[in-house]
């Protein structure tokens, strides 16, 4: 298989399943069930939407991951941080105009115009982390 289909494929789908984990795990946080039910149920959610937008991190980070590799941890971590704000705000304001809403729109918490959650920085932050490992470890694996 092609190094890159398979980077896209792997962060597609590991997109999504962190972000289920994250809204099950966050809801019991926050004491939100989601469809009436029980909230130890762990019932997650994401949209297939997100999909090509994960796809992004191979194709659009991957480049910046590799440029960025020596440069300090506090430095990268801002930068892809501020990366993901960019993609989850335009990727929200695209679809909303291609269908009339946006799937995610943040209602609560420190949202700027229901796009992006300005209190998810530190999630997002260890998100980047996450992703900064598995894209150079697979990298290296599969050159």
């Amino acid at each position: 298989m092609n190094k890159t289909l398979f980077l896209c494929i792997f962060f597609g789908c590991f997109g999504m399943t962190f972000e289920i984990f994250f809204v099950a795990f966050s809801n019991i946080i926050m004491d939100t069930p989601l469809w009436n039910e029980p909230l130890w149920s762990l019932t997650g959610k994401t949209y297939v939407w997100m999909f090509p937008i994960y796809v992004l991190i191979p194709v659009a980070m991957g480049p910046i991951i590799k440029f960025l590799n020596e440069r300090p941890i506090v430095l990268r971590l801002l930068i892809y941080v501020s990366g993901i704000y960019l993609v989850e705000f335009s990727t929200g304001f695209l679809l909303e105009l291609i269908t009339g809403k946006c799937p995610w729109e943040y209602t609560t918490g420190w949202h700027f115009m229901g796009y992006i959650r300005l209190d998810y920085f530190l999630f997002w932050l260890v998100f980047a982390y996450i992703i900064e490992y598995l894209y150079l470890y697979i990298d290296k694996k599969i050159a």
